[in-house]
Protein backbone atom coordinates (compact mmCIF):
# COMPACT_ATOMS: atom_id res chain seq x y z
CA UNK A 1 0.00 0.00 0.00
CA UNK A 2 1.34 3.59 -0.66
CA UNK A 3 2.61 5.15 2.68
CA UNK A 4 0.04 8.05 3.64
CA UNK A 5 1.46 11.56 2.42
CA UNK A 6 0.84 14.20 5.04
CA UNK A 7 3.34 16.39 3.08
CA UNK A 8 0.82 17.30 0.94
CA UNK A 9 -1.58 18.69 3.03
CA UNK A 10 0.37 20.14 5.37
CA UNK A 11 2.08 22.49 2.86
CA UNK A 12 -0.92 23.36 1.14
CA UNK A 13 -0.21 27.05 1.77
CA UNK A 14 3.23 27.30 1.21
CA UNK A 15 3.44 25.90 -2.32
CA UNK A 16 6.95 26.62 -3.74
CA UNK A 17 7.30 23.70 -6.12
CA UNK A 18 4.07 22.71 -7.63
CA UNK A 19 3.85 23.26 -11.93
CA UNK A 20 2.78 27.05 -12.42
CA UNK A 21 -0.47 25.86 -13.85
CA UNK A 22 -2.08 23.57 -11.50
CA UNK A 23 -5.57 25.14 -9.54
CA UNK A 24 -3.41 25.72 -6.35
CA UNK A 25 -1.03 27.73 -8.37
CA UNK A 26 -2.82 29.99 -10.72
CA UNK A 27 -5.73 30.46 -8.42
CA UNK A 28 -8.49 28.69 -10.52
CA UNK A 29 -10.62 25.74 -9.71
CA UNK A 30 -9.13 23.01 -11.70
CA UNK A 31 -5.96 24.98 -12.95
CA UNK A 32 -4.62 25.30 -16.90
CA UNK A 33 -3.54 22.95 -19.91
CA UNK A 34 -2.69 19.69 -18.69
CA UNK A 35 -2.88 20.03 -15.50
CA UNK A 36 -6.50 21.03 -15.36
CA UNK A 37 -6.96 17.25 -17.62
CA UNK A 38 -4.42 15.90 -14.52
CA UNK A 39 -6.80 17.45 -12.09
CA UNK A 40 -10.62 16.12 -13.47
CA UNK A 41 -8.80 12.64 -13.70
CA UNK A 42 -8.07 12.31 -9.93
CA UNK A 43 -11.03 13.76 -8.92
CA UNK A 44 -13.30 11.86 -11.05
CA UNK A 45 -10.99 8.61 -9.94
CA UNK A 46 -11.42 9.28 -6.18
CA UNK A 47 -14.79 10.53 -6.17
CA UNK A 48 -15.84 6.93 -7.81
CA UNK A 49 -13.53 5.23 -5.37
CA UNK A 50 -15.00 6.69 -2.77
CA UNK A 51 -18.73 6.26 -3.78
CA UNK A 52 -18.26 2.60 -3.53
CA UNK A 53 -16.50 3.21 -0.13
CA UNK A 54 -12.99 1.81 -1.44
CA UNK A 55 -11.08 4.58 0.74
CA UNK A 56 -7.81 3.05 1.07
CA UNK A 57 -7.78 3.81 -3.08
CA UNK A 58 -10.04 6.91 -2.80
CA UNK A 59 -6.73 8.44 -0.39
CA UNK A 60 -4.32 8.50 -2.62
CA UNK A 61 -6.09 10.34 -5.62
CA UNK A 62 -7.73 12.84 -3.11
CA UNK A 63 -4.37 13.99 -1.99
CA UNK A 64 -3.26 14.57 -5.45
CA UNK A 65 -6.33 16.70 -5.86
CA UNK A 66 -6.45 18.55 -2.97
CA UNK A 67 -2.67 19.37 -3.40
CA UNK A 68 -2.97 20.42 -6.86
CA UNK A 69 -6.68 21.65 -7.17
CA UNK A 70 -7.84 22.95 -3.75
CA UNK A 71 -11.19 25.01 -5.06
CA UNK A 72 -11.96 22.62 -7.22
CA UNK A 73 -15.30 21.14 -5.41
CA UNK A 74 -16.62 21.52 -1.63
CA UNK A 75 -16.77 17.31 -1.69
CA UNK A 76 -13.10 17.40 -1.09
CA UNK A 77 -13.25 19.16 2.09
CA UNK A 78 -16.46 16.89 3.15
CA UNK A 79 -14.83 13.73 1.68
CA UNK A 80 -11.76 14.33 3.35
CA UNK A 81 -12.64 13.94 6.67
CA UNK A 82 -14.60 10.49 6.15
CA UNK A 83 -11.19 9.93 4.36
CA UNK A 84 -9.10 10.74 7.42
CA UNK A 85 -11.32 9.24 10.11
CA UNK A 86 -11.19 6.05 7.80
CA UNK A 87 -7.18 5.85 8.22
CA UNK A 88 -7.67 6.81 11.74
CA UNK A 89 -9.57 3.86 12.63
CA UNK A 90 -7.30 1.43 10.43
CA UNK A 91 -4.12 2.36 12.00
CA UNK A 92 -3.21 1.15 15.61
CA UNK A 93 -0.50 3.30 15.39
CA UNK A 94 -0.79 6.51 17.90
CA UNK A 95 1.68 8.93 16.30
CA UNK A 96 0.40 8.04 12.58
CA UNK A 97 -3.55 8.98 14.36
CA UNK A 98 -1.94 12.01 15.78
CA UNK A 99 -1.00 13.05 12.00
CA UNK A 100 -4.03 12.52 10.68
CA UNK A 101 -5.63 14.18 13.15
CA UNK A 102 -3.49 17.51 13.03
CA UNK A 103 -4.07 16.72 9.06
CA UNK A 104 -8.42 17.05 9.54
CA UNK A 105 -7.51 20.19 11.54
CA UNK A 106 -5.45 21.63 8.49
CA UNK A 107 -7.71 20.33 6.22
CA UNK A 108 -10.49 22.76 8.22
CA UNK A 109 -8.60 25.95 7.92
CA UNK A 110 -8.41 25.17 4.18
CA UNK A 111 -12.14 24.73 3.71
CA UNK A 112 -12.79 28.29 5.26
CA UNK A 113 -9.74 29.59 2.96
CA UNK A 114 -11.64 28.42 -0.11
CA UNK A 115 -15.03 27.58 0.68
CA UNK A 116 -15.81 29.93 3.72
CA UNK A 117 -17.99 32.05 1.79
CA UNK A 118 -20.43 29.36 1.04
CA UNK A 119 -23.95 30.21 1.37
CA UNK A 120 -25.01 26.74 3.07
CA UNK A 121 -22.20 26.42 4.64
CA UNK A 122 -19.99 29.19 6.03
CA UNK A 123 -17.07 29.60 7.74
CA UNK A 124 -18.84 30.28 11.71
CA UNK A 125 -20.11 26.66 10.54
CA UNK A 126 -17.04 25.39 9.66
CA UNK A 127 -15.59 26.59 12.72
CA UNK A 128 -18.09 24.67 14.83
CA UNK A 129 -17.51 21.09 12.85
CA UNK A 130 -13.61 21.64 13.32
CA UNK A 131 -14.28 22.02 17.47
CA UNK A 132 -16.63 18.73 17.40
CA UNK A 133 -13.67 16.77 15.47
CA UNK A 134 -11.04 18.55 17.44
CA UNK A 135 -13.53 17.56 20.95
CA UNK A 136 -14.16 13.56 19.55
CA UNK A 137 -10.23 12.48 18.80
CA UNK A 138 -8.68 10.87 21.65
CA UNK A 139 -9.29 11.99 25.06
CA UNK A 140 -9.44 16.12 24.39
CA UNK A 141 -12.79 16.22 25.84
CA UNK A 142 -10.37 16.27 29.64
CA UNK A 143 -7.37 18.42 27.62
CA UNK A 144 -8.07 21.98 29.13
CA UNK A 145 -6.41 23.41 26.24
CA UNK A 146 -8.21 21.60 23.96
CA UNK A 147 -11.33 22.65 25.53
CA UNK A 148 -10.53 26.43 25.25
CA UNK A 149 -9.80 26.37 21.89
CA UNK A 150 -13.09 24.62 20.61
CA UNK A 151 -14.81 26.85 23.22
CA UNK A 152 -13.89 29.90 21.17
CA UNK A 153 -14.52 28.21 17.68
CA UNK A 154 -18.11 27.00 19.33
CA UNK A 155 -18.98 30.48 20.63
CA UNK A 156 -17.97 31.96 16.98
CA UNK A 157 -19.46 29.06 15.14
CA UNK A 158 -23.18 30.22 16.92
CA UNK A 159 -22.91 33.82 17.62
CA UNK A 160 -22.08 33.41 13.37
CA UNK A 161 -24.86 30.92 12.25
CA UNK A 162 -27.66 32.15 15.07
CA UNK A 163 -30.40 30.23 15.06
CA UNK A 164 -28.96 28.14 11.75
CA UNK A 165 -26.94 26.87 13.83
CA UNK A 166 -26.83 22.51 13.81
CA UNK A 167 -28.55 20.81 16.76
CA UNK A 168 -24.73 19.34 17.35
CA UNK A 169 -22.79 22.22 17.53
CA UNK A 170 -25.30 24.15 20.15
CA UNK A 171 -25.22 20.65 22.14
CA UNK A 172 -21.39 21.16 22.21
CA UNK A 173 -21.25 24.62 22.57
CA UNK A 174 -23.51 24.00 25.85
CA UNK A 175 -21.48 21.02 27.28
CA UNK A 176 -17.81 22.54 27.05
CA UNK A 177 -19.58 26.03 28.21
CA UNK A 178 -20.65 23.73 31.23
CA UNK A 179 -16.70 22.53 31.31
CA UNK A 180 -15.69 26.05 31.28
CA UNK A 181 -17.74 27.34 34.02
CA UNK A 182 -17.17 24.36 37.17
CA UNK A 183 -13.24 24.85 35.56
CA UNK A 184 -14.01 28.59 36.44
CA UNK A 185 -12.45 29.33 32.98
CA UNK A 186 -15.89 31.94 32.54
CA UNK A 187 -17.85 33.53 34.99
CA UNK A 188 -21.61 32.78 35.77
CA UNK A 189 -22.50 35.69 33.70
CA UNK A 190 -20.75 34.37 30.61
CA UNK A 191 -22.26 31.28 31.51
CA UNK A 192 -26.02 31.59 31.84
CA UNK A 193 -25.30 34.22 28.47
CA UNK A 194 -24.74 31.42 26.73
CA UNK A 195 -26.81 29.39 27.89
CA UNK A 196 -29.60 31.79 27.22
CA UNK A 197 -27.99 32.31 23.40
CA UNK A 198 -28.48 28.25 22.63
CA UNK A 199 -32.19 27.87 23.97
CA UNK A 200 -32.84 31.11 21.86
CA UNK A 201 -31.54 28.91 18.96
CA UNK A 202 -33.31 25.86 19.68
CA UNK A 203 -36.96 27.57 20.41
CA UNK A 204 -36.52 29.55 17.11
CA UNK A 205 -35.97 26.30 15.30
CA UNK A 206 -38.48 24.30 17.29
CA UNK A 207 -41.07 27.33 16.30
CA UNK A 208 -40.58 26.17 12.81
CA UNK A 209 -43.81 24.39 11.74
CA UNK A 210 -41.96 23.27 8.43
CA UNK A 211 -38.90 21.56 10.19
CA UNK A 212 -38.65 17.08 9.31
CA UNK A 213 -39.90 15.04 12.68
CA UNK A 214 -36.19 13.86 13.12
CA UNK A 215 -34.81 16.75 13.22
CA UNK A 216 -37.31 18.31 16.20
CA UNK A 217 -36.59 15.29 18.02
CA UNK A 218 -32.99 16.04 17.83
CA UNK A 219 -33.65 19.70 19.07
CA UNK A 220 -35.71 18.29 21.69
CA UNK A 221 -32.66 16.14 22.85
CA UNK A 222 -31.00 19.06 22.85
CA UNK A 223 -32.97 21.27 24.74
CA UNK A 224 -33.62 18.81 27.55
CA UNK A 225 -29.78 18.04 28.03
CA UNK A 226 -29.12 21.56 27.75
CA UNK A 227 -31.75 22.61 30.59
CA UNK A 228 -30.67 19.97 32.58
CA UNK A 229 -26.60 20.56 32.38
CA UNK A 230 -27.56 24.16 33.22
CA UNK A 231 -29.93 23.57 36.11
CA UNK A 232 -26.75 21.07 37.77
CA UNK A 233 -24.48 24.43 38.00
CA UNK A 234 -24.21 26.22 41.37
CA UNK A 235 -25.12 29.24 38.97
CA UNK A 236 -28.90 28.51 38.24
CA UNK A 237 -29.90 29.02 41.90
CA UNK A 238 -33.47 30.79 42.40
CA UNK A 239 -31.84 34.42 43.22
CA UNK A 240 -29.77 34.45 40.01
CA UNK A 241 -32.18 33.32 37.82
CA UNK A 242 -34.72 35.79 39.01
CA UNK A 243 -31.80 38.77 38.93
CA UNK A 244 -30.97 37.72 35.54
CA UNK A 245 -34.38 36.80 34.21
CA UNK A 246 -37.14 39.04 35.93
CA UNK A 247 -35.70 42.69 33.80
CA UNK A 248 -36.33 41.09 30.60
CA UNK A 249 -39.87 39.65 31.54
CA UNK A 250 -41.68 42.86 30.34
CA UNK A 251 -40.05 42.67 27.11
CA UNK A 252 -40.94 39.05 26.69
CA UNK A 253 -44.42 39.25 27.73
CA UNK A 254 -45.72 37.77 24.60
CA UNK A 255 -42.76 35.53 23.76
CA UNK A 256 -43.95 31.72 24.69
CA UNK A 257 -40.83 30.59 24.12
CA UNK A 258 -38.91 32.36 26.23
CA UNK A 259 -41.84 31.90 28.89
CA UNK A 260 -41.29 28.29 28.84
CA UNK A 261 -37.69 28.40 29.19
CA UNK A 262 -37.92 30.34 32.31
CA UNK A 263 -40.75 28.41 33.67
CA UNK A 264 -39.02 24.94 33.04
CA UNK A 265 -35.79 26.32 34.26
CA UNK A 266 -37.51 28.05 37.54
CA UNK A 267 -39.48 24.54 37.84
CA UNK A 268 -36.10 22.65 37.61
CA UNK A 269 -34.62 24.59 40.67
CA UNK A 270 -38.38 24.62 42.40
CA UNK A 271 -38.38 28.25 42.52
CA UNK A 272 -42.19 28.12 43.46
CA UNK A 273 -41.94 31.02 45.75
CA UNK A 274 -40.49 33.26 42.74
CA UNK A 275 -42.33 36.07 41.48
CA UNK A 276 -40.28 35.50 38.11
CA UNK A 277 -42.08 32.27 37.92
CA UNK A 278 -45.31 33.34 39.00
CA UNK A 279 -45.71 35.60 35.86
CA UNK A 280 -43.59 34.12 33.62
CA UNK A 281 -46.25 31.22 34.07
CA UNK A 282 -49.86 33.37 33.71
CA UNK A 283 -47.99 34.96 31.29
CA UNK A 284 -46.93 31.83 29.11
CA UNK A 285 -51.20 30.86 30.09
CA UNK A 286 -52.71 33.90 28.54
CA UNK A 287 -50.53 33.08 24.98
CA UNK A 288 -51.34 29.30 25.31
CA UNK A 289 -53.54 28.31 28.00
CA UNK A 290 -53.32 24.53 29.15
CA UNK A 291 -54.72 22.26 31.48
CA UNK A 292 -51.38 22.02 32.67
CA UNK A 293 -50.62 26.01 33.31
CA UNK A 294 -53.84 26.58 34.57
CA UNK A 295 -52.99 23.42 37.25
CA UNK A 296 -49.01 25.27 38.04
CA UNK A 297 -50.92 28.91 38.11
CA UNK A 298 -53.69 27.80 40.93
CA UNK A 299 -51.41 25.64 43.31
CA UNK A 300 -48.78 28.97 43.29
CA UNK A 301 -51.99 31.00 44.00
CA UNK A 302 -52.82 28.20 46.84
CA UNK A 303 -49.53 28.60 48.49
CA UNK A 304 -50.15 32.42 48.50
CA UNK A 305 -53.51 32.38 50.28
CA UNK A 306 -54.95 34.09 46.76
CA UNK A 307 -57.66 31.33 47.05
CA UNK A 308 -60.25 33.15 44.63
CA UNK A 309 -57.82 32.71 41.76
CA UNK A 310 -56.80 29.42 42.95
CA UNK A 311 -60.48 28.27 42.00
CA UNK A 312 -60.53 30.40 39.17
CA UNK A 313 -57.52 28.56 37.64
CA UNK A 314 -58.82 25.22 38.78
CA UNK A 315 -61.92 25.60 37.02
CA UNK A 316 -59.51 26.41 34.10
CA UNK A 317 -57.61 23.40 34.15
CA UNK A 318 -60.94 21.17 34.43
CA UNK A 319 -62.04 22.79 31.21
CA UNK A 320 -59.20 22.56 29.62
CA UNK A 321 -58.42 18.45 29.91
CA UNK A 322 -59.89 15.73 28.91
CA UNK A 323 -58.09 13.27 31.53
CA UNK A 324 -60.60 12.23 34.03
CA UNK A 325 -57.90 11.17 36.39
CA UNK A 326 -56.61 15.00 36.29
CA UNK A 327 -60.21 16.29 36.52
CA UNK A 328 -61.14 14.20 39.19
CA UNK A 329 -57.48 15.71 41.33
CA UNK A 330 -58.56 19.16 39.64
CA UNK A 331 -62.02 19.20 41.92
CA UNK A 332 -60.64 17.83 45.11
CA UNK A 333 -58.37 20.73 45.08
CA UNK A 334 -61.45 22.96 44.74
CA UNK A 335 -63.08 20.33 47.18
CA UNK A 336 -59.95 21.68 49.48
CA UNK A 337 -60.05 25.12 49.27
CA UNK A 338 -63.52 25.25 50.12
CA UNK A 339 -63.20 22.94 53.31
CA UNK A 340 -60.09 25.14 54.67
CA UNK A 341 -62.27 28.32 54.23
CA UNK A 342 -65.12 26.13 56.82
CA UNK A 343 -67.83 25.65 53.21
CA UNK A 344 -68.27 22.15 53.95
CA UNK A 345 -71.34 21.30 52.04
CA UNK A 346 -69.49 23.02 49.08
CA UNK A 347 -66.38 21.01 49.83
CA UNK A 348 -68.73 18.03 49.61
CA UNK A 349 -70.10 19.06 46.09
CA UNK A 350 -66.72 19.10 44.36
CA UNK A 351 -65.38 16.20 46.07
CA UNK A 352 -68.35 13.99 44.45
CA UNK A 353 -67.62 16.18 41.28
CA UNK A 354 -63.98 14.11 41.70
CA UNK A 355 -65.71 10.50 42.27
CA UNK A 356 -68.24 11.04 39.39
CA UNK A 357 -65.29 11.16 37.32
CA UNK A 358 -62.75 9.28 39.49
CA UNK A 359 -64.95 6.57 41.61
CA UNK A 360 -61.77 4.58 43.06
CA UNK A 361 -60.23 8.13 44.70
CA UNK A 362 -59.98 8.13 48.03
CA UNK A 363 -59.15 10.88 49.40
CA UNK A 364 -62.17 13.03 48.49
CA UNK A 365 -64.34 10.52 50.48
CA UNK A 366 -61.45 11.21 53.27
CA UNK A 367 -62.51 14.85 52.88
CA UNK A 368 -66.42 14.30 52.86
CA UNK A 369 -65.77 12.27 56.38
CA UNK A 370 -64.18 15.09 57.86
CA UNK A 371 -66.83 17.90 56.53
CA UNK A 372 -69.08 15.39 58.26
CA UNK A 373 -67.36 15.33 61.53
CA UNK A 374 -66.68 19.08 61.60
CA UNK A 375 -70.26 19.57 61.06
CA UNK A 376 -71.53 17.24 64.06
CA UNK A 377 -71.97 20.06 66.69
CA UNK A 378 -73.60 21.96 64.29
CA UNK A 379 -75.94 19.65 62.73
CA UNK A 380 -77.22 17.37 65.66
CA UNK A 381 -80.16 18.83 68.39
CA UNK A 382 -78.87 16.78 71.06
CA UNK A 383 -76.08 14.27 72.48
CA UNK A 384 -77.30 11.60 70.26
CA UNK A 385 -78.09 13.07 66.87
CA UNK A 386 -74.41 15.13 67.45
CA UNK A 387 -72.89 11.26 67.74
CA UNK A 388 -74.91 10.10 64.75
CA UNK A 389 -72.80 12.64 62.78
CA UNK A 390 -69.88 10.33 63.09
CA UNK A 391 -71.31 7.39 62.15
CA UNK A 392 -71.99 8.93 58.38
CA UNK A 393 -68.15 10.27 58.75
CA UNK A 394 -66.85 6.92 59.44
CA UNK A 395 -68.96 5.70 56.54
CA UNK A 396 -66.91 7.63 54.26
CA UNK A 397 -63.75 6.85 55.76
CA UNK A 398 -64.48 3.17 55.46
CA UNK A 399 -65.47 3.76 51.46
CA UNK A 400 -62.04 5.50 51.26
CA UNK A 401 -60.12 2.97 52.44
CA UNK A 402 -62.42 0.11 50.23
CA UNK A 403 -61.99 1.67 47.18
CA UNK A 404 -58.47 3.08 47.38
CA UNK A 405 -55.28 1.02 49.56
CA UNK A 406 -53.08 4.46 49.12
CA UNK A 407 -55.65 6.05 51.38
CA UNK A 408 -55.94 3.32 54.14
CA UNK A 409 -53.57 4.61 56.75
CA UNK A 410 -55.14 7.91 56.95
CA UNK A 411 -58.47 6.10 57.01
CA UNK A 412 -57.74 3.54 59.23
CA UNK A 413 -56.43 6.69 61.53
CA UNK A 414 -59.70 8.51 61.01
CA UNK A 415 -61.97 6.07 62.11
CA UNK A 416 -60.05 5.27 64.97
CA UNK A 417 -60.44 8.78 65.94
CA UNK A 418 -63.88 9.28 65.62
CA UNK A 419 -65.42 6.04 66.43
CA UNK A 420 -65.16 6.92 70.20
CA UNK A 421 -67.65 9.81 69.08
CA UNK A 422 -70.74 7.10 68.18
CA UNK A 423 -73.53 6.74 70.90
CA UNK A 424 -73.59 4.29 73.36
CA UNK A 425 -75.59 1.22 73.29
CA UNK A 426 -77.70 3.33 76.02
CA UNK A 427 -78.28 6.09 74.15
CA UNK A 428 -78.99 4.71 71.15
CA UNK A 429 -82.20 1.79 73.16
CA UNK A 430 -83.05 5.37 74.81
CA UNK A 431 -83.48 6.55 71.45
CA UNK A 432 -85.76 3.73 70.13
CA UNK A 433 -83.21 2.55 67.74
CA UNK A 434 -81.48 -0.72 67.25
CA UNK A 435 -78.06 -1.85 66.17
CA UNK A 436 -77.96 -2.64 62.67
CA UNK A 437 -80.96 0.06 61.73
CA UNK A 438 -80.93 2.75 59.27
CA UNK A 439 -80.66 6.23 60.27
CA UNK A 440 -80.58 9.75 58.38
CA UNK A 441 -78.34 12.09 59.71
CA UNK A 442 -80.18 15.38 59.63
CA UNK A 443 -79.22 18.82 58.25
CA UNK A 444 -77.45 20.01 55.51
CA UNK A 445 -75.34 15.84 55.49
CA UNK A 446 -78.91 14.19 55.27
CA UNK A 447 -77.37 10.94 54.62
CA UNK A 448 -78.68 7.78 55.62
CA UNK A 449 -76.51 5.48 57.39
CA UNK A 450 -76.47 2.50 59.98
CA UNK A 451 -76.56 2.67 63.53
CA UNK A 452 -74.06 0.95 65.47
CA UNK A 453 -72.30 2.07 69.23
CA UNK A 454 -69.09 2.68 69.99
Amino acid sequence: MKKINLIGIVLIFSVTSIIAQTGAASGTKWGIGDDSIRCVKYFSLYSEDFKNRNYDDAYDSWLVVLEECPMANVNIYIDGVRLLKFKMDKTSDAEQKRELYESMMQLFEMRIQYFGNDRRTPTPAIKGMKAIEMLDFGNNRSDTEVIKAAYNLLTESVEGMGNNSQPTVVLNFMNIATQMYKQSLISGDNYIQHYSKAMDIIDARLNDATIAENLRTNLEQVKFQSEQWFSETDVATCENLEKIFLPQLEDNINELAWLKRVSSLMARKQCEDSELFFKAAEYQHNIEPSSQSAQGLARMNMKAENFDKALEYFSQAISLSDNNDQIGLFNYYIATIHFSRGNYQQARNFSNRALEVRPNYGAPYILIGRCYALSANSVGNNDFEKGAVYWAAVDKFVRARAVDSSSASEANNYISAYSSHFPSSEEIFMQGFKQGESYTVGGWINERTTVRDK
